[in-house]
C-alpha cells in the first residue's frame, strides 16, 4: 500500500517500498543527453555510485562488474554497449 512521503525539497508523492527516492527529484535528476539519459533511473545511480559518468571509465569494466552493482538490471548492458561501440569503445574483456 502506498504511503504519502515528502522529500527534502518539499515534494510530496507516494510510494509503496521502503526505497526512498523521490521520483520528482529523480525525473528532474536525469540528463538530457549522454549515456546516462539512456538508462532508468537505478541503473544511473548504481553508475553514479561507482564514479561511472564517461563511457571511457565504463570501459574499464567486465559486463559482469558492471551487472554486480546495486540496481543495474540486464535490460541496461545493451544499451551501455550501444553506446559504447558508438565511440569505438568496448567492455573489458
Amino acid at each position: 500500500m502506498a504511503s504519502l512521503r515528502v522529500c527534502e525539497n518539499g515534494h510530496d508523492y507516494y510510494k509503496s517500498s521502503d526505497c526512498p527516492v523521490c521520483p520528482i527529484c529523480e525525473q528532474q535528476r536525469k540528463p538530457a543527453k549522454g549515456f546516462l539519459s539512456l538508462l532508468a533511473a537505478p541503473a544511473r545511480r548504481a553508475l553514479e555510485n561507482e564514479g561511472i559518468t564517461t563511457l571511457e571509465h565504463l570501459s574499464e569494466f567486465t559486463k559482469m562488474e558492471i551487472l554486480a552493482l546495486h540496481g543495474m538490471g540486464k535490460s541496461s548492458l545493451p544499451k551501455l554497449e550501444t553506446a559504447l561501440i558508438s565511440k569505438g569503445l568496448c567492455f573489458k574483456a
